[in-house]
């Protein structure tokens, strides 16, 4: 590039340092987690910036290790009556000796998600490097690494396409033959490198094994080098480029995965294929293409909470300072990071965001980067239909109905009944046994779940025909647990047998039970929103009795002695070892769902609360997330807020914004970007509340483009901490109710019609 074309990206570069939307920092990474994420969906990259050396650490979401397989014990079935009277006689213990035995998935753990490898860049040269400037932008996704070295002016850009399926990397400097480097992988598969001429270098091989399960996939990634000027020159396993004016680098990669029972994918002619549809485009078109695609999802939410001088610092400097500081607008680039993040990571085609979303840079990561359905990959999915991202979910749309197929043998296997179960986790293979052991494992409530979250895309878009498409899985998760209730001898009410509440022991060493507060919460809803997706489709009316009748059976919400909410069916919330648990599962009727309102259910609301007081407001990354959300509903906008500053501490924040649990999991993220959503719009109970938490230190601000169940479109002003205008745009015709403390409006909106509200929420 000539030193005109330096001259306009330092430019930009410069007018960037003051956009809201850019994570910068003044040295390169020397951790992982101080590296910048970058992914289109399906392919991901992690750059570091080092300047001698520049290391791309690269992912393709179906690279997990191991293929096929059924994990099913088969003497689960016959074991689990004999489970369930242990439970009702009291002997836990026993009971839960048993599921290890007998129960657990074999393997009892499930495939870990794993690493291609690392693309590594040697530049020559010796001088030392200043005014280093390494950065994501958030608006364009794009990461650039800027620096000077011998006089020279050097820029490093790079993007991960979701229009041509590839990473770019372009190398540029503002003096000719300036650029000398050295290109090879590093992989821990069991693979090879080779050169194809005169300039690709090509890794290929298969995935790793895991706990006695075969890797089956094969896998390739390949890398185009095309420079301006110089030469390439082929060694037996890297490239070396030489005095080039500029170089771009076209990576892409793939596996032979097509489904989780279907493997005869063909990378290489993916990959091939990648490359040369990529290789004759301008870089300067298709980085206007990737640019044009990610801001169609990404521009459509703005965040305002207000800033100061702290905003201007780098990004690692600002998240040090964070608990001490005053920095509402790193509250807001955190928000717009989790976005950045899900975009990212989860893509229409693609699998959806894992726990570590699409990032990871090894074998075995921590809990094997899998889909945790307890509540991580739930929680991964809170902020999609709010924040305007509803296509970012179809990849988990599409996972919840291929767990219903795999949950449909383990039903009928394990517990001989009809529908589909999915336990606490599962995996690119689909695997729905219980798995870990039985204070973690035994809680088949996991699809159940997941069944809300495909619910709330209905909820925000009132599409029939989407209703349609749920209804056959909505209608099956339903089933599995009509076949499979047991009634508890006390009480009489239908609970789930065996369970736990999850993670959490309720004696010490022993988490089975039967009826934790959250399945029977879990299940009000699913049996809820199956009979009302049948009256609206007009089908299934005597199934839709027989739900309402059992529906009514299960057990309630129960408020302890103590006057907490009970996370059993016993009163043993105050007995338990940890009293600050990271989950607080008997919580799941606050938020997500709103089966407790302080409106509409004070009586439970404030049990709700003691519960959240005695678990405290410290926790992992994630529980952090969730412990915001919970405040929100609550009302209660200063406890909120604090609780947003210890999600943003160094200790729950890695330099990068990741969150960490520690160690890294994504899901605290995108819980982060979900409560402050909460704090600022609520749409939930038949109304769109306005600020219902909104904290004394967001007093003046804005957010445009958020999205309100019933097919609303919400922009939203504040100033002096109350609402100045709202802006309601329809997507369908219907009724809308505002409120803003006790102030209500009602109004009959029109299909694509835009409705503006003032202070007093009077029409303008």
């Amino acid at each position: 590039m000539l030193t005109s074309d330096v001259s306009s990206a330092l430019s930009d570069e410069s007018r960037e340092k003051r956009s809201p939307l850019v994570l910068w920092y003044r040295q390169p990474a020397k951790e992982w987690v101080e590296a910048l994420p970058l992914g289109n969906g399906r392919i991901g990259a992690m750059l570091f910036g080092g300047v001698d050396e520049e290391r791309l650490q690269l992912n393709e979401d179906t690279l997990w290790a191991g293929g096929p397989y059924d994990p099913i014990s088969p003497e689960a079935h016959d074991a689990l009556p004999e489970v369930r009277r242990l439970i009702f006689a009291g002997k836990y213990a026993e009971a839960r000796d048993l599921v290890a035995q007998k129960v657990l998935a074999r393997p009892v753990r499930q495939m870990p998600y794993q690493t291609v490898g690392d693309l590594i860049l040697r530049f020559d040269g010796e001088n030392p490097a200043s005014d280093y400037r390494r950065e994501l932008d958030l608006d364009r996704a794009v990461a650039r690494v800027t620096f000077t070295s011998g006089a020279i002016r050097f820029v490093r850009e790079v993007f991960a396409s979701p229009v041509d399926q590839v990473i770019l990397v372009r190398l540029t400097a503002d003096k000719p033959a300036a650029i000398n480097v050295t290109l090879s992988i590093k992989t821990p598969q069991q693979a090879s490198a080779s050169i194809e001429q005169p300039s690709t270098l090509v890794v290929s091989g298969k995935n790793g094994d895991a706990y006695g399960i075969e890797g089956k996939l094969k896998f390739e990634a390949r890398v185009r080098a095309m420079s301006d000027g110089g030469a390439i020159e082929a060694g037996k396993d890297e490239l070396r480029i030489r005095d080039a004016n500029s170089v771009t680098l076209l990576i892409a990669m793939a596996t032979s995965y097509k489904r989780y029972d279907d493997i005869t994918g063909d990378p290489a002619s993916l990959t091939r294929t990648a490359i040369e549809k990529a290789a004759p485009r301008p870089y300067d078109a298709m980085l206007a293409d990737h640019i044009a695609e990610h801001r169609r999802l990404f521009r459509r939410v703005s965040i305002d909470l207000g800033t100061t001088a702290a905003a201007n610092r780098p990004t690692d400097e600002r998240i040090n300072d964070s608990a001490k500081s005053n920095d509402p607008a790193l509250a807001a680039l955190y928000y717009q990071v989790g976005r950045y993040l899900l975009i990212c990571s989860s893509r229409p085609g693609t699998q959806p965001a894992n726990l570590q979303g699409i990032w990871n840079d090894s074998q075995l990561p921590p809990w094997g980067s899998k889909y945790t359905i307890n509540i991580n990959t739930e929680m991964n999915f809170w902020p999609v239909e709010s924040t305007n991202l509803a296509e970012c979910a179809l990849p988990l749309f599409r996972l919840v109905k291929e767990i219903a197929e795999t949950g449909a043998t383990t039903a009928k296997k394990m517990y001989g009944a009809r529908g589909w179960v999915a336990h606490h986790n599962t995996d690119l293979w689909r695997a729905t046994a219980p798995i870990d052991g039985p204070n973690y494992g035994m809680w088949p409530t996991g699809g159940a779940w997941l069944c809300q979250n495909l619910w709330e895309h209905y909820l925000y878009s009132n599409d029939l025909e989407y209703l349609r498409q749920l209804y056959p899985i909505l209608k099956g998760a339903a089933e599995f647990f009509v076949d499979t209730l047991v009634e508890e001898p006390t009480h009489k009410w239908i609970v789930t047998c065996p369970s736990l509440s999850p993670e959490n022991e309720h004696h010490k060493g022993v988490a089975t039970c039967a009826g934790p507060a959250m399945d029977q919460q879990i299940l009000r809803d699913l049996f809820a929103n199956c009979i009302r997706a049948s009256e609206l489709l007009a089908v299934d009316e005597e199934f839709r009795a027989q739900l309402t009748q059992t529906r009514a059976r299960l057990a309630p919400d129960q408020i302890s002695k103590s006057g907490h909410l009970q996370e059993w069916l016993e009163d043993w919330d105050l007995q338990v070892d940890d009293l600050h648990h990271r989950h607080v599962s008997h919580l799941y009727a606050l938020f997500p769902s709103n089966q407790i309102d302080p409106r509409t259910t004070p009586e439970l609301a404030a049990p709700a609360r003691k519960s959240l007081e005695i678990r405290g407001d410290m926790a992992t990354g994630w529980a952090i997330a969730w412990r915001i959300n919970l405040w929100a509903r609550l009302g209660d906008g200063e406890r909120a807020h604090k609780i947003v500053k210890m999600l943003l501490d160094p200790s729950r924040t890695y330099p990068n914004m990741f969150d960490a649990h520690p160690p890294f999991q994504i899901d605290g993220n995108f819980g982060g970007t979900s409560g402050i959503t909460e704090m600022l719009l609520q749409s939930h109970g038949g109304e769109i509340r306005l600020l219902p938490a909104l904290p004394s230190a967001w007093p003046n601000g804005s957010i445009k483009g958020i999205r309100a169940r019933g097919g609303f479109e919400v922009d939203l002003a504040w100033a002096n901490g109350a609402p100045t205008r709202a802006v309601i745009r329809a997507a369908r015709r219907g009724p809308c109710r505002l409120r803003y403390r006790d102030r209500e409006a009602a109004t009959e909106m029109r299909a694509g019609q835009s409705y503006a509200f003032d202070a007093q929420l009077s029409r303008v």
